[in-house]
């Protein structure tokens, strides 16, 4: 049989969903990140800066990981 292609784990009476998402759905908590409004939480695993000798905080963005270390 030419042309005659069959699908692999697809049945007649399947329904597939061509629905595309939306544009909320497809940059969801990127447009924060991006302008600079990052959601901080501290990382508790390291507290000393061994090379500076001083405490420091660590933080990691909720939304994207970015991390970043103040000095205190």
């Amino acid at each position: 049989m030419a042309g005659f292609f069959v699908l692999s784990g697809v049945g007649m009476g399947d329904i597939l969903p061509f629905k595309r998402p939306s544009a909320a759905e497809k940059h969801k908590g990127k447009t924060l990140c991006r302008s600079g409004f990052h959601r901080w939480k501290v990382v508790t695993e390291k507290k000393f800066d061994v090379k500076a000798g001083k405490l420091v905080t660590h933080s990691r963005c909720d939304r994207c990981g970015k991390e970043k270390v103040e000095a205190r």
